[in-house]
């Protein structure tokens, strides 16, 4: 019998991985002061000081926007609404084109479609898997208005080249910082590089409020626009004195006080939960390093610091001589949690490929207003198809409170198959 636990030997690791849990007496307190003071939601549809929400979430605005160097923050109820109101705010609108990473959340694509704008999908870098500079300026047309940049899996772009193609093309720059708070670029922070960027609070992102989502914007004007897209702003704009009203149609995309107050409890922890992650990554990826070339840890550019949201992992099936799924079902086997690529490129959803959104007239791209051409074809981003069909091995690895002990359970895991790689060759040219 095989040593392998897949060929029915003994795994590496038998215990689950401990799940990531930050919560703790702090946002206890701030939950027991928010449903003590009555007031869980202070929003208003209407002008006036409660437009902008109840003391909580002004003081996770402002919090945030001290701890990010923005002059801005805008609390909302999810990134995913976030993402919405940074795209509103940006100014697009029908028949406007924003380039995007087909590699990312949905959300970040049809916040764009939102607007009844086009998304036009660039291909990714595929050593930090983050939009590649000179794909996007391929996909530049007369009518591109905006570049949205994803910090994919915690390492932010390449920021310099697609900040210095945006100011050659005058576009916006909006940035998905989801997964990436608390990483920087050359010093400054994913989310706060760009005109506007989105961070989230989802209950698996770095810090968490169960759900919620914050935008930064250095800009006065884009920073009251998301304010009006929040919270019903088509009721309020004539109040205010705003005749400029494009884009200013709002929703009840709101935080409650008690997600407020544990997202502020939660970011005073962001630098010692992103510096575990860090050391656990750091941890594996020299355990990784030396294995033959069969598997590639993840890299951060020299000009980045990385906050490993997910551990990627690049996996050379050519030379390994099996592929990556019956690895992958190797691994998991060992105790591992991997999994094989991330989402599906997002122009191969049915969606694009359809080209269905609203109702049955082809909106937005033959509504009339949209005078481009735009391709959903497979092969269109062969860097993201390839580490989605081939090579990308991912797992959720590097948080609280596993440690570095438990990371050796997973490098010894990859070190075990790559030592036993003829019995899995063996076996998957048996089973095929």
């Amino acid at each position: 019998m095989s040593s392998l636990a897949f060929l029915g030997g003994k795994p590496v690791r038998t215990r689950p991985f401990a799940s990531q849990n930050t919560i703790g007496e702090e946002e206890k307190r701030a939950v027991m002061e928010v449903l003590d003071s009555g007031v869980l939601s202070k929003f208003v549809g209407e002008y006036g000081p409660d437009f902008y929400g109840g003391p909580r979430v002004k003081k996770i605005e402002s919090e945030f926007a001290a701890r990010f160097g923005v002059r801005h923050a805008i609390a909302t109820n999810s990134a995913t609404t976030a993402l919405h109101v940074a795209v509103a705010a940006a100014g697009i609108g029908p028949g406007d084109e924003v380039i995007v990473s087909p590699y990312t959340m949905s959300a970040s694509a049809t916040s764009v479609l939102m607007q009844n704008a086009v998304p036009v999908f660039a291909d990714v870098q595929d050593d930090i898997f983050c939009l590649d500079p000179d794909s996007v300026r391929k996909r530049i047309t007369p009518y591109t208005r905006a570049i949205m940049v994803t910090h994919l899996f915690g390492h932010p772009a390449d920021m310099k080249p697609i900040m210095e193609i945006a100011q050659e093309y005058n576009l916006r720059v909006l940035e998905d910082a989801a997964q990436a708070v608390g990483a920087t670029y050359n010093g400054e922070f994913a989310g706060a590089l760009g005109d506007v960027g989105v961070m989230s609070l989802n209950f698996h992102k770095i810090i968490h409020a169960g759900e919620g989502g914050i935008v930064l914007t250095n800009d006065d004007t884009l920073a009251e626009r998301a304010r009006l897209v929040r919270n019903h702003g088509e009721c309020v704009v004539e109040r205010m004195g705003w005749t400029d009203i494009v884009n200013t149609m709002g929703s009840n995309y709101r935080m409650t006080e008690i997600e407020a107050a544990i997202g502020a409890e939660q970011l005073r922890k962001l630098d010692r939960l992103v510096a575990h992650r860090r050391k656990l990554a750091g941890h594996l990826t020299r355990r990784l390093a030396g294995l033959d070339g069969i598997v590639k840890p993840p890299i951060t550019n020299p000009r980045a610091t990385h906050t490993f949201y997910a551990y990627p992992v690049r996996f050379n099936g050519l030379r390994a001589g099996v592929s990556r799924h019956t690895f992958t079902r190797a691994l998991r086997a060992e105790g591992t949690s991997f999994n094989e690529g991330y989402v599906r490129p997002l122009y191969l959803l049915p969606l694009y490929q359809k080209r269905t959104v609203y109702g049955t007239c082809g909106c937005p791209w033959t509504c009339g207003h949209y005078k481009g051409k735009v391709s959903y074809e497979k092969g269109i981003c062969p860097n993201a198809e390839r580490l989605h069909e081939r090579e990308l091995l991912l797992a959720d690895i590097c948080h609280y409170p596993l440690t570095t002990e438990d990371m050796d359970d997973v490098a010894n895991a990859f070190d075990k198959i790559l030592r036993h790689l003829p019995e899995l060759k063996a076996w998957e040219t048996t089973h095929g």
